[in-house]
């Protein structure tokens, strides 16, 4: 039986992974401020005898290396997340990103626990020119933009695993997601799928951002952890970098006209400008396409999960939530 610390597992992709590890017949501690998290969203675990739950910040050294020490596995997910969020907390985001994932590794390098990191695709800033594999260039902005701050400190994180892996030989896997989304996903932090969601289900507006000629690829929850899971177990995986990701595009237009025939909303569409919808000197990329070749041939996985699946999964979880009807 592993024994598993997952930091930010209060969190959509992180309560997602506990259940998943507990289903494998883990141990499993949380480690959680509760943030962006939510202790809810352990509702249907929480009660399970091999998990504990600790509310508290991966900037407490103390609290990280007592629980590392009792770990086989970290799994590192604690995060600023959202690009809103981001934008409104630069100083936080840069302070649990890096000093958080530094006090993590460095606890992991201490008691030689293994360690997955999470990392995301923002870490290629501007670069869209095209599907995108793991050493592609990273084209990042201004530093006074605060969205090219989040993609250097993450970046930042990958390099420090790597340190880590190799002068101390901490054994590291690193991945990279792609627009995951899922059910338990908030639409408070810039989460364009759960935000067009409600708005559809209360029949408000779908408000896109910029033209909506903009393409994304989205990737179920589910599929993700099951790449992070694999991954973990893969000894062939350490010292690397992994991305995860569907490889099928959409214009973000597309996308809200797909929420809208799916929940058979009577929304409309509004265009907001980016300068109406963020701060001054927002930058956006027109297209962000992951490469996952790698991941393929190290665990022979790809996500499977089509959009109007995932779609679905979230409209059901989001009509029970709103009190919606069918």
């Amino acid at each position: 039986m592993t024994r598993a610390l997952v930091t930010g597992g209060a969190g959509f992709i992180g309560s997602h992974l506990v259940e998943a590890l507990l289903r494998q017949g883990d141990r499993v501690t949380v480690l959680d401020n509760l943030s962006t998290g939510s202790e809810s969203n352990l509702r249907a675990v929480r009660a399970h005898p091999a998990l504990s739950l600790h509310v508290g910040s991966i900037l407490d050294e103390a609290l990280v290396d007592r629980l590392t020490r009792e770990a086989d596995m970290v799994y590192h997910l604690a995060a600023a997340v959202g690009v809103q969020w981001v934008l409104q907390h630069p100083l936080e985001s840069l302070r649990t990103n890096v000093r958080g994932t530094e006090v993590v590794l460095a606890s992991a390098a201490r008691w030689r626990a293994r360690v997955l990191l999470a990392s995301t695709s923002e870490v290629y800033g501007k670069n869209d020119a095209g599907a995108l594999d793991e050493d592609a260039d990273r084209v990042l902005g201004s530093t006074r933009l605060s969205r090219w701050n989040y993609a250097a400190a993450k970046g930042l994180d990958e390099s420090l695993a790597l340190a880590y892996w190799a002068e101390q030989r901490l054994p590291v896997v690193i991945v990279r997601f792609f627009n995951t989304i899922g059910p338990r996903q908030s639409g408070r932090y810039g989460m364009v799928v759960p935000r067009f969601v409600e708005q559809a289900l209360r029949n408000e507006p779908l408000t896109v951002y910029g033209d909506g000629q903009q393409t994304r690829c989205f990737t179920y929850v589910a599929d993700a952890v099951e790449a992070v899971r694999r991954l973990a177990q893969c000894q062939a995986a350490v010292g690397e970098v992994f991305n995860i990701g569907q490889a099928r595009e959409i214009t973000i237009e597309a996308l809200a006209r797909r929420v809208i025939e799916l929940t058979g909303s009577r929304s409309e569409i509004v265009f907001v400008p980016y300068e109406q919808a963020y701060p001054a000197g927002f930058e956006d990329m027109r297209r962000r396409v992951p490469d996952c070749t790698r991941l393929r041939r190290m665990i022979d996985f790809a996500p499977s999960t089509g959009l109007d699946e995932a779609l679905a999964a979230i409209i059901h979880e989001r009509r029970a939530l709103l009190g919606t009807p069918h």
